[in-house]
């Protein structure tokens, strides 16, 4: 059943690249003798055309964090396989891609403007001001919720492995994979220094630097114990040396880690597609029943509690997997500044979100399998043992610890290139906002972006049994703000295309849909939180930031739709022409 299930799924994904997609990549006109911001500044910082195959890796590995991966296995649990099914193939096609292709196209078409820019260009000045607040909000729930959930991922228990020698072997399953993620990154850095002072050819950088990435995975299961970090919570501290992590790579040149890390990362989530494949439609032939559908297709239209409903949560809950706001920042904000042609566009913005609907289905199958009233673990281990399991069908299962540290570190990897690109974003947003040039004042904008996640981290929870993980206590309310985010970009970006005279009903359509679906949303996680507030008082934890700042986004996103109501009735001024050269 289960190679059933995936194959219809790639059928829906297929009818969307080069059906659906081609019919909205036709309304834009694509022209590659129009000259893209990359080729016009070209600066060897931000600015760098960038051939279509390299960027889509590194645009992959942008947007595929933990949306995909943790959404729609906690979809699975709360409602059952076939509701979250449903909603990935059906909205990425008809909702997601589109939204990412539009922000790309957009963006590409004004100077390579991020999406608030959009906004006061063809809504006015303040729409532009709410939007870049709605949007730094926004980016520190995605930062907050990632690297606490990727600090996880690096604290993993030690246990004694089968005799070795004279003695047993150690083996801590967060070390490992902490290990390997940090040689990843390191791995990256070195590329982009080959690559910028010797110039090799790309296919032998990829010969050489992609098999190293693959023998990092293994030596972190040599070297596991040496990230284990000494402190009472290891968790919290690695969340932090992840945010200064950040800081570092979001200052640096794209050249030096951005593109080559998103190039190899691209490879790591390529290969974890591959061996999720070879599990999916040949791990039934060589496991007989290892493999079947067991988990409900169906579970309820109630999960439980006051934000346990289908209708919204479901929707916000896959969040990324299907459609993510997030998405149309990285479009506007480092890709559209890399885009040779136009006419790549369709594959880099359509296309990757078409691959990160099949990460979804990856991660659906990693749970599926698992038998039902079982006390399953977290998303982030649920996916690493299930792409280890399904690399056992390549490699056997003799080699299961390296092949479980190879999905724990793929997920890491989704998570990883995601942060440190939210953080450029968030020192975009602030730069521009405040008008800021130079590296002293990116350096402040960047600090800035990383308080309030700091702050988040350090008032967190510590991990304990039987208690869930404290980004769960932010994670429906990054989903809802991400959504939110993507209403509104669809929002800006149906506004430029009415006012071109341009047909609008692929991008209103889903507009009405996702806004609603988030609005209410939102409502739900509102009344929730403030009436836990009025039952126990104030107090700063998670529960009262989400009530907060639920408010804050239902307020600036009903002002930023009543600007767009009031320039839709305004006439189209020579100001709002697209592509200001």
């Amino acid at each position: 059943m289960l190679p059933l299930l995936a194959l219809a799924v790639l059928l829906v994904l297929a009818f969307g690249y080069f059906g659906y997609g081609r019919l909205v990549a036709r309304s834009y006109a694509l022209d590659d003798a129009r000259v893209t911001p990359a080729c016009r500044i070209d600066d060897g910082v931000d600015f760098v055309p960038t051939k279509r195959f390299y960027l889509l890796g590194q645009h992959f590995s942008a947007i595929a964090a933990a949306g995909p991966i943790a959404g729609p296995i906690l979809a699975v649990q709360m409602f059952g396989w076939l509701p979250a099914l449903l909603w990935i193939g059906l909205g990425v096609v008809f909702i997601g891609a589109v939204h990412d292709f539009a922000s790309l196209i957009a963006s590409v078409r004004h100077g390579a403007e991020s999406v608030a820019e959009l906004a006061r260009r063809h809504i006015g000045k303040r729409a532009w001001l709410l939007f870049m607040i709605f949007i730094w909000l926004a980016l520190s729930y995605v930062i907050v919720a990632f690297a606490d959930i990727t600090a996880g991922t690096f604290v993993g228990k030690t246990e004694e492995l089968a005799q070795v020698g004279e003695g047993a072997v150690l083996f801590n399953a967060g070390g490992a994979v902490a290990f390997a993620s940090v040689a990843y990154l390191a791995l990256s850095v070195l590329m982009g220094v080959v690559e910028r002072r010797l110039r090799p050819p790309l296919w032998l950088l990829t010969l050489v630097f992609v098999p190293a990435t693959l023998f990092v995975v293994w030596l972190g299961t040599k070297t596991s114990t040496w990230l284990v970090l000494p402190a009472d919570n290891p968790q919290k501290l690695w969340g932090l040396i992840i945010i200064a992590y950040c800081f570092v790579a979001s200052l640096l040149p794209v050249s030096t880690l951005l593109q080559p890390r998103g190039y190899l990362g691209g490879f790591v989530l390529y290969l974890a597609l591959f061996v999720g494949t070879v599990g999916i439609f040949f791990g039934g032939l060589r496991y007989p029943g290892e493999f079947d559908v067991v988990q409900p297709a169906f579970k309820s239209f109630d999960a439980g509690g006051p934000t346990g409903l289908m209708f919204p949560f479901l929707f916000v809950t896959i969040a990324c997997g299907a459609c993510s706001g997030f998405h149309g920042l990285v479009c506007s904000g480092t890709t559209s500044k890399q885009i040779e042609k136009e006419s790549h566009t369709h594959a880099v913005g359509y296309g990757a979100m078409l691959l990160e609907a099949f990460v979804a289905l990856i991660a659906i199958a990693t749970i599926v399998t698992l038998a039902p009233g079982s006390k399953l673990p977290g998303p982030g281990k649920i996916y690493g043992d299930g792409i280890g399991k399904f690399t056992s069908v390549l490699i056997g299962k003799e080699h299961m610890v390296c092949a479980a540290t190879f999905g724990a570190m793929a997920f890491s990897t989704f998570v990883f290139d995601t942060l440190d690109v939210a953080t450029r974003l968030g020192r975009y947003i602030l730069e521009e906002l405040f008008g800021w040039k130079g590296r002293t004042r990116a350096a402040a904008a960047t600090l800035l972006t990383l308080l309030l996640p700091a702050a988040f981290l350090i008032t967190a929870r510590a991990p304990a049994p039987g208690v869930r993980p404290a980004y769960m206590d932010f994670w429906t309310l990054f989903g809802t703000s991400n959504q939110l985010l993507a209403a509104l970009t669809l929002l800006a970006i149906t506004v430029w295309l009415r006012r071109e005279g341009r047909r609008i009903w692929y991008t209103a359509v889903p507009m009405v849909f996702v806004m609603a679906t988030t609005v209410t949303a939102l409502a739900l996680q509102i009344r929730q939180s403030f009436a836990t507030l009025f039952s126990r008082g104030l107090a700063l934890d998670a529960v009262t930031l989400n009530g907060f700042v639920g408010l804050g986004l239902v307020a600036l996103a009903a002002a930023i739709l009543v600007e767009a109501a009031r320039a839709l009735r305004r006439p189209v001024e020579a100001t709002a022409a697209a592509d200001p050269t």
